[in-house]
């Protein structure tokens, strides 16, 4: 300022200097004439008008000073008229590179010849579309925010910008301190949260989400994180989701992060929660479910939220729920009748296989109402089977029956699930197995009605003992009902 003053007005300005002429010329109101020559306030707009024929070096140069006159920069104006001109620069990347980048001498690398493989364009492609990542990797957060909400804001492709965030965090955290590092996280968060669901991969968020675990970050970037993940979960793998419980708590895995992951992609809309996602997630929560049953300081609760958070016409079977269930009341041996009956109660057992309904009457972890409920399913499976064969015999005698039925059919859906039956099943030989099967069935049913009943008397007769010998009386548990 001393030179431009004591030397005529006359003075050199470049990229280097401007963002601190321009705004010192700002704010000491530096508007009057010097000797005749124009002021410093007109000698740094005159050169700022001249900004879209910059280098890219040099505004990048400019852009980077503004950093570390930020306040100054943005009352001034100089930061703005930078970032729309950066802006501007990074969005004719898809035709060609405005120059060559500073980190990147050799300018021919980002043409693309005629004679050049497929395989080769494709990588310069790329190169085109991401070359400038290197050279903003090092500037502040802040600046890194006000150019990517302005990126967004012309519509620039999305896929893109979730790479450079990306790339942006991992430069960041080689040297960078743990409050870098959560600032950086935050700004990285909140801008993806805003960017399109497409435009990034469920294993980066994953990734995102490891990085974060060591910063106290604010809660609102967790949430919207876990909303980007539960949006995602579909894609996710079952490693994915076994993460380690947070300091201090007991459990294995992180439960309580799960359940908020599928609460997000319930919240989804119609698109996000189609039949086939569903189907991918309730295998995925399957496996999850397995996988910390063993877990001896899982409570029941939450066990039995992961069962039921999903909705029943999420799975086609509950073999697998079956087997985690098991295993779960096999490590928790001890809990009451009554939480066992609280789990049990989750289970659809119409969509049990016959083995499954097998092994679970047998099955003395079980609670008795559970054995008993499992073979009643069956029966009723098996006699709805039996019904539909018997009522569908007349019609496999000739061609003639089973084509009248098939018209008769299209009016009533019930026959026509009757027709099938009898052009797949042999009558005479699988009716026979089925009833002596189903006999046998249901002789186990009585057998357990008739335990159920010794338990009952056996119990009232133990209670009726101990309020005898107590003031305080007991209400006798429903074991069977």
């Amino acid at each position: 300022m001393s030179r431009f003053c004591y030397n005529n007005g006359k003075i050199a300005i470049n990229p280097s200097n401007i963002s601190l002429l321009y705004s010192a010329a700002q704010f000491m109101e530096m508007n009057n004439s010097v000797s005749g020559n124009c002021n410093l306030l007109e000698k740094t707009e005159k050169s700022i008008e001249e900004i879209s024929y910059w280098t890219w070096p040099d505004l990048l140069f400019a852009f980077k000073h503004c950093q570390d006159l930020q306040q100054l920069a943005t009352s001034s104006g100089i930061l703005e008229k930078c970032l729309d001109s950066l802006v501007g620069r990074l969005a004719m990347t898809s035709e060609a590179s405005p120059c060559a980048s500073t980190s990147s001498p050799d300018n021919s690398g980002f043409r693309l010849s005629c004679d050049t493989r497929s395989t080769e364009s494709l990588k310069n492609s790329f190169s085109r579309a991401t070359w400038w990542f290197e050279d903003l990797s090092v500037l502040s957060p802040n600046l890194i925010e006000m150019l990517i909400k302005s990126m967004v804001s012309r519509k620039y492709n999305h896929v893109i910008i979730s790479q450079f965030l990306l790339y942006y965090q991992k430069s960041k955290f080689y040297t960078a301190s743990s409050d870098e590092k959560r600032k950086v996280l935050e700004i990285v968060i909140d801008i993806l949260y805003i960017l399109d669901p497409s435009s990034i991969s469920c294993k980066s968020l994953f990734g995102i989400l490891q990085g974060l675990r060591s910063l106290n970050i604010r809660k609102s970037s967790r949430n919207k994180l876990e909303s980007m993940i539960g949006s995602h979960i579909y894609q996710a793998t079952l490693d994915n989701l076994l993460i380690p419980s947070p300091y201090g708590t007991s459990y294995l895995y992180d439960v309580n992060l799960v359940l908020r992951f599928l609460k997000a992609f319930l919240r989804g809309g119609s698109w996000q929660l189609s039949p086939m996602r569903m189907k991918k997630v309730s295998s995925l929560i399957d496996l999850y479910i397995a996988e910390v049953a063993p877990d001896p300081c899982l409570k029941s609760s939450k066990f039995l939220a992961l069962v039921v958070t999903l909705p029943d016409s999420a799975r086609d079977s509950w073999d697998e729920l079956y087997h985690a269930m098991d295993i779960y009341l096999e490590v928790h041996a001890g809990l009451s009748e009554e939480e066992k009956m609280k789990i049990c109660c989750a289970l659809n057992y119409e969509k049990l296989s016959r083995e499954a309904c097998i092994h679970l009457s047998q099955n003395a972890k079980f609670p008795s109402k559970s054995a008993v409920q499992a073979l009643i399913s069956q029966q009723l499976k098996i006699k709805n089977l039996l019904q539909g064969t018997n009522n569908a015999k007349p019609y496999t005698d000739s061609p003639r029956s089973f084509t009248e039925a098939r018209g008769k059919a299209k009016k009533d859906e019930a026959s026509e699930q009757i027709v099938l039956y009898s052009g797949r099943l042999d009558i005479t030989a699988d009716s026979e197995k089925l009833r002596a099967h189903l006999q046998g069935m249901q002789w186990r049913v009585r057998e357990l009605e008739e335990v159920c009943k010794k338990m009952q008397t056996q119990m009232a007769k133990i209670m009726k003992s101990k309020i005898s010998s107590r003031s305080t009386p007991r209400s006798l548990p429903r074991l069977c009902s």
